[in-house]
């Protein structure tokens, strides 16, 4: 039996889609979903979300919309903004409780969506990535920088994900509000999950890869440097979001005893060798180490400011409470706060910490 939702009823999953330029896919995706999901445990929806396509993307998926009802919800932006932002886009728009992410290209196969949907529910986590173990893309320009990208975001983010570049995900919605992705931060979301949660709380599974049929690839070896320059950007969120004065500092202080051991030395060379130190360009890098390394802390000083206002900011933590401990603590206090009560909820805290 077919658990599509209605529009007046909250789904258990949706199903968020991208996409920019797939005329030839939208059909086939949609179709593909509902086979996929027909016989599914849960009631669901489709989010299709055009990314400001210069095709007929746009016509095809309010097609999509009616023919199979209200439960496909179809996002049109104003124009080309990126996969992260029409990702976000139907993520702020997905009612359901599971929200399930997947590239419209059709190399990603909705068949795998109740496996992943399953493994998210019963084993409780909050992140489920896909894993194309046997990926249908070239081999120099495809997969071997996307091994590469792969083995080096796990080795600078901790998080142990063997596939960073799969659209295809499960989440939990409560992880889905506590993040906003922007950029091009969909290749990190992994990474950008673990600010909210804990890595125990991520997994993979190993999903169905497909060769794309229709359509053009939107990925090339060009990206190699933004995801670089991308990674250094999660690496500084990751380790010190709440303390960015000690990543400035800690560079700028290395930088200044660089800078202090050249003068040393130079002062040795003149005050005690005798010899002439103005015309060596050591002397010059000295100063130079010197002037970056009390701008370095400078900076490090200003953003300790700006995470200190930031966090005493209402409604901002340095910190994130599981929703069903948030939702405890509210229950306990509409019942009143008798000493019991509250040291119940301890307890059970306590419970679950160990």
């Amino acid at each position: 039996m077919d658990r599509t939702t209605q529009p007046t009823s909250r789904p258990d999953v949706s199903v968020v889609v991208p996409l920019y330029d797939e005329q030839d896919n939208v059909v086939r995706l949609a179709e593909h979903t509902h086979q996929a999901l027909a016989r599914a445990p849960f009631r669901w929806e489709l989010v299709l979300v055009d990314d400001g396509s210069n095709d007929h993307t746009l016509e095809e998926a309010r097609g999509v919309q009616r023919r199979y009802g209200g439960h496909v919800k179809v996002v049109s932006l104003q124009r080309n903004f990126g996969q992260t932002a029409a990702m976000q886009a139907g993520l702020d728009r997905a009612r359901g409780q599971v929200v399930v992410t997947l590239d419209g290209d059709l190399q990603n196969d909705p068949e795998d969506i109740p496996r992943l949907v399953a493994k998210l529910i019963d084993e409780d986590l909050d992140l489920v990535v896909g894993w194309r173990r046997q990926r249908q893309d070239g081999f120099w320009l495809r997969r071997v920088p996307s091994r590469l990208a792969n083995k080096l975001i796990r080795r600078v983010t901790g998080v142990d994900v063997h596939d960073y570049g799969c659209s295809l995900k499960a989440y939990r919605a409560s992880l889905v509000r506590q993040m906003r992705l922007y950029g091009e931060m969909h290749r990190f979301i992994p990474a950008w999950a673990a600010m909210a949660t804990s890595p125990r709380r991520i997994a993979e599974l190993e999903v169905q890869h497909h060769a794309r049929e229709a359509g053009r690839s939107k990925y090339g070896i060009s990206r190699v440097s933004r995801v670089l320059l991308d990674l250094l950007v999660v690496h500084f969120f990751l380790h010190y979001r709440s303390m960015p004065g000690h990543f400035f500092g800690a560079i700028g202080l290395t930088v200044g005893g660089v800078g202090a051991l050249i003068l040393a030395y130079l002062a040795g060379v003149k005050f005690i060798g005798g010899e002439d130190i103005g015309g060596r360009p050591l002397l010059l890098v000295g100063v130079v180490c010197l002037i970056a390394s009390v701008q370095l802390v400078t900076t490090g000083v200003v953003t300790e400011l700006v995470a200190r206002t930031w966090f005493s900011s209402p409604g901002v933590h340095s910190y994130v409470v599981r929703e069903e401990d948030a939702t405890r603590v509210t229950d306990l206090a509409e019942q009143g706060s008798t000493d019991e009560a509250w040291h119940e909820g301890d307890r059970a805290a306590e419970s679950r910490a160990t």
